[in-house]
């Protein structure tokens, strides 16, 4: 399994982090190919729950970082072919993501995610496939429950020194419950081309466009007892929606300069606009409005340059580079007319902008001992140029800037062939995001005085290959934090943070692949996961306690993933698995005054496959939650109105067809 999680790419047996790739099958045969918590609920460490509202996008947390964000993805860093899909401020969204295209998602846990930037809990990754050596064209068409359906076009292939993948689709819901219907059009496009035996350039290119995508708002608890398809009233009565537009482009250039370095440059831009109507009116002055208003530009460059060389009688791999991102996005708020566009109640501009240094080492001294080491030096900037200044809204104009410098360490002993121990330390930090940074509880103006969290780990593992059929992973870590960012108060989508003291996160994560035999394979993950506050504080208005020894949010303590496949290659390539997952119970706030209980669901697939001359043809059925069970997928942390609770579909049906031609 190649990964290129230290920007070379390397084998994850034999490198010191938690690192996973899922590949195309996964992501792509019989699937939906929307949401990547499709296929990356079988990571250890790694939640990802989808909500069941594309208003606000799936809610994804690596080893508990990220969950407490009500919507997108904070605390990990976001990636697609090298791209951000995680702004300078550390907010991110897969709503961008193309599955159809996707060659192999890669997920990094623990402290080597720091050597990314601005985010202390992992990475994902997304890569696009490249085109065959035989061009193609192919065509699916998926449909079932909700009346939900995805058409997906992909065209690909090589000729005359040009390698080219191109993906479209157009995806509908009716959605599960009240009130979440939602449309998705997305486009992406890589194409490849070898300018000289030493030069290498790749263009990337994709779009995203989701209009009027209902937000059905989370329930109470006796709402969710009564009816967990409803919406809530507030959701009816404001209209909550959000649509979203946005288009990328990026490309990279890679020279080899001798016979062992190398000089790549990546650089991309794009535009983003949101608009998203709350379940508030805001009407008063100083209430920055009940619609959301957002329309910014970003971009960025890395440029970096590897060289192999050999020290102490062992081989060197040494990485430097550096990286610069901004985004400049014009901020503007409304009052919500109960779903129709009111007058203006906030106009500001506002900047974030990192610029960031970074090296890495790989060193072998000893064959059987392997050091891996790297630091980053981060600086990021926060500017806000306030417009709406009236008699009771005073000019809010302002900044704030956050630095840091993370190290990171580990180190592998080979022991066997097939057997490799090893533990890596580091610390990292991840800043407020702009969104956090929005809304005080008092008065007007971006909050500057939240604070950074830092973080220090440490983690233990071992990988190992059994058998030769059978691949184990294993890794303990703990990790303490101070100045963890919380929520403070969240009402009708609007939502304040401040910084808590000191929390500690440490656990376990385990993962078994392997042949069976027969044309039986299993996988099976498991992740034991205590996230604390190793410190009292305090949360709400008004204020109150939270004692040491709180769970965190939104964490599962205990969550699995198994599935047994059986593949019959002579029967018209039939193949079919059962998959099981489980995830503890979710503490709603950090008070832990509610949680939604623990859930198990069984999902079911089979599918067969003809193939003729140039065709191939594939039809597939999938049923999740096999059993109909009523479960919440995801909580919303904090809620001030005790909307906490977002159900999860009860049994549903997916069939698909995929017509492939070669040319």
């Amino acid at each position: 399994m190649v990964v290129t999680a230290t920007r070379v790419e390397e084998g994850a047996f034999d490198l010191p982090v938690a690192i996973d790739s899922v590949g195309a099958t996964r992501i792509q045969q019989d699937q939906l190919q929307i949401n990547l918590s499709e296929s990356l609920s079988r990571v250890p460490g790694l939640v990802v729950q989808n909500r069941w509202n594309y208003a606000q996008d799936l809610q994804i947390s690596s080893r508990g970082f990220g969950a407490r964000a009500p919507f997108g993805a904070r605390g990990i860093r976001l990636y697609q072919d090298d791209i951000p899909a995680t702004m300078p401020d550390g907010q991110g969204q897969t709503g961008s993501f193309s599955l159809a295209s996707a060659q192999r998602i890669e997920v990094l846990r623990g402290p080597f995610s720091t050597l990314y930037g601005n985010a202390a809990g992992g990475v994902v990754s997304i890569f696009t496939e490249d085109g065959p050596p035989i061009p193609f064209v192919q065509g699916q068409v998926i449909g079932g429950s909700f009346g939900t359906w995805n058409a997906i076009a992909k065209l690909g292939g090589q000729t005359q020194g040009l390698n080219y993948m191109m993906a479209a689709n157009h995806f509908e819901t009716d959605g599960y419950r009240d009130h979440s219907t939602a449309s998705r059009d997305q486009f992406n496009a890589k194409l490849k081309f070898e300018l000289d035996g030493d030069t290498r350039f790749t263009l990337i290119a994709n779009t995203l466009y989701q209009p009027e995508a209902l937000d059905p708002l989370g329930l109470t608890r006796a709402e969710l007892q009564a009816n967990p398809k409803q919406a809530d009233p507030a959701a009816t009565l404001f209209d909550t929606r959000k649509t979203v537009g946005q288009q990328q482009g990026g490309a990279t250039i890679e020279r080899s300069v001798g016979a062992d370095t190398t000089l790549r440059v990546t650089g991309y831009t794009g535009h983003r606009t949101v608009r998203q109507y709350l379940a508030l009116l805001g009407t008063a002055d100083t209430s920055s409005g009940g619609v959301t208003d957002l329309d910014g530009n970003y971009g960025g460059v890395d440029a970096r340059i590897t060289t192999r060389l050999a020290v102490g009688g062992g081989p060197l791999t040494l990485t430097v580079g550096a990286q610069y991102d901004r985004q400049d996005q014009a901020r503007k708020g409304f009052v919500n007319n109960n779903g129709a566009l009111g007058d203006l109640r906030r106009d500001e501009e506002d900047t974030v902008r990192d610029q960031d240094v970074y090296a890495e080492a790989e060193w072998a001294p000893l064959p059987a001992l392997s050091l891996l080491a790297g630091v980053r030096s981060s600086d990021v900037r926060f500017s806000s140029d306030d417009h709406y200044i009236t008699a009771t809204n005073p000019d809010d104009s302002g900044g704030v800037k956050y630095s840091h410098v993370s190290p990171v360490a580990g180190v592998v002993w080979h022991a066997t062939k097939d057997a490799n121990l090893y533990a890596n330390w580091g610390n990292g930090f991840e800043t407020p995001t702009f969104i956090e940074l929005a809304y005080r509880n008092v008065g007007t103006g971006l909050n500057f005085g939240l604070q950074p969290a830092i973080s220090r780990s440490i983690e233990i593992g071992a990988k190992a290959y059994v058998f030769e059929t059978q691949r184990i992973n294993l890794a303990t870590f703990d990790t303490h934090t101070s100045n963890e960012i919380i929520i403070d108060a969240s009402t009708g989508g609007r939502t304040t943070y401040k910084n808590a003291g000191k929390t500690r996160r440490h656990g376990v994560e385990a993962e078994w692949e392997g042949a069976l035999g027969g044309g039986f394979t299993g996988y099976a993950a498991y992740t034991y996961l205590s996230a604390t506050f190793a410190e009292a504080t305090t949360t709400g208005i008004p204020p109150q306690l939270v004692p040491a020894g709180s769970h965190l949010p939104a964490v599962p303590a205990n969550s699995a993933y198994a599935e047994l496949a059986w593949t019959r290659a002579d029967w018209a390539g039939f193949s079919t698995a059962l998959e099981f997952q489980y995830a503890d119970k979710l503490y709603v706030n950090e008070r832990n005054t509610d949680s939604s209980a623990a859930y198990s669901v069984v999902n079911a697939r089979a599918g067969i496959e003809q193939r003729t001359g140039v065709w191939t043809v594939r039809e597939f059925v999938r049923v999740n939650n096999l059993f109909d069970r009523n479960y919440v997928g995801s909580v919303i942390v904090g809620d001030t109105n005790a909307r906490y609770f977002e159900p999860a579909a009860t049994r549903n049906f997916l069939l698909g067809v995929s017509v492939n031609a070669k040319f």
